[in-house]
């Protein structure tokens, strides 16, 4: 930004349900807090859905740190992660066939990257994220389409940082 440049950006946290009552946070960074809102307002009441108030669904959420190691090739053992992994502030880790994922208290993120780091580990992503603490089906397919089309809006407009849902989406079917 040049120094004529008198615009300041600042993080926002939107709150709304979209179809089927999926609870929705949106994380935006903007300049332009009426602009966005009005975007965001617009994507829910095309899909369905509608923009809440804060706290209208950040209660079925808990913010946590969340890194993600990848383990494609399998070198990592299910042992030496949960040996290596056992430090104050985690919270769980699930070992995957692709890769290995540590949830921690969101403010023991930055302290647990380093010493998993300073052990040799390379991450995916380390960011605090929102995690639900229940998740809610689709079961009609249309509504599918409309929660799908809905995370596609929110996550195609620049403002927006990061979009977390409570949505258990269904597996994608395997090509024959």
């Amino acid at each position: 930004m040049g120094e004529g440049d008198k615009s300041s950006y600042e993080e926002i946290t939107y709150e709304g349900y979209g179809p089927a009552g999926i609870a929705v946070m949106v994380e935006a960074l903007t300049d332009n807090r009426n602009r966005t809102a009005g975007d965001l307002r617009h994507y829910f009441d095309k899909c369905g859905g509608n923009l809440g108030q804060n706290g209208s669904v950040s209660f079925l959420f808990e913010q946590k740190g969340i890194i993600a190691i990848e383990n494609a090739d399998g070198k990592i053992s299910e042992d030496k992660i949960f040996e290596d992994a056992m430090l104050d502030g985690v919270l769980d880790i699930k070992y995957e066939e692709e890769g290995i994922e540590i949830a921690t208290d969101p403010y023991e993120l930055r302290n647990i990257r380093m010493a998993l780091e300073a052990l040799g580990y390379s991450f995916a992503s380390a960011e605090v994220e929102y995690v639900p603490t229940t998740y809610t089906k689709i079961d009609d397919p249309d509504m599918q389409l409309k929660m799908q089309k809905l995370i596609d809006l929110l996550e195609e407009n620049d403002d927006v940082q990061e979009v977390f849902h409570n949505w258990d989406m269904p597996e994608e079917p395997d090509e024959e």
